[in-house]
């Protein structure tokens, strides 16, 4: 019925391949339609900053974020793709017992760098691109817990002259 899908920021490359597309796929398929005039749209948790203490600041803030979303059973599909499964359920644990800080230095860099978009501002861009190219028809750019669209201005506008 719908014309499109908005993907949860809590994915990675290999989650969407794996996961979301070939799921996307078989509901077009049986509603017989095909991927034209269906949009995909990312949202994708983005990391970046000018100066190195606000580099660590947002980088903390988007460990917490993902460490909230990883304890929630919905989401744990996207670490089983990259063999994370276990992390999910000491996420879980902990949630429950309320330690936020705890859960927080479990979200590693690996782990941070497959699901979040981690760089310079002029990395940015061209790691979006790579992160979604083949999959996604556009992207929505969030850092809930560290918001500044000031500093994503530039990467949007690479991101339209690169189109």
């Amino acid at each position: 019925m719908a014309d499109g899908f908005f993907a949860h920021p809590f994915n990675t490359r290999k989650s969407l391949l794996e996961n979301t597309l070939p799921a996307l796929e078989r509901g077009l398929a049986k509603s017989g339609r095909g991927r034209d005039g269906f949009e995909v749209v990312c949202a994708t948790l983005v990391v970046t900053a000018d100066t190195e203490e606000d580099f660590e600041r947002v980088k903390r803030a988007a460990r917490k974020q993902l460490a909230f979303y990883g304890s929630t059973p919905a989401y744990r599909p996207t670490l089983d793709c990259h063999g994370w499964g276990d992390l999910h359920g000491e996420l879980n644990r902990l949630s429950k017992a309320g330690r936020w800080d705890d859960m927080t230095d479990l979200v590693d860099d690996a782990v941070l760098g497959e699901i979040a978009v981690v760089g310079t501002r002029a990395e940015i861009a061209p790691a979006l691109e790579r992160r979604l190219g083949g999959i996604a028809d556009g992207v929505s750019l969030t850092h809930n817990r560290a918001p500044d669209p000031e500093l994503w201005a530039d990467v949007v506008a690479q991101l339209k002259a690169s189109r």
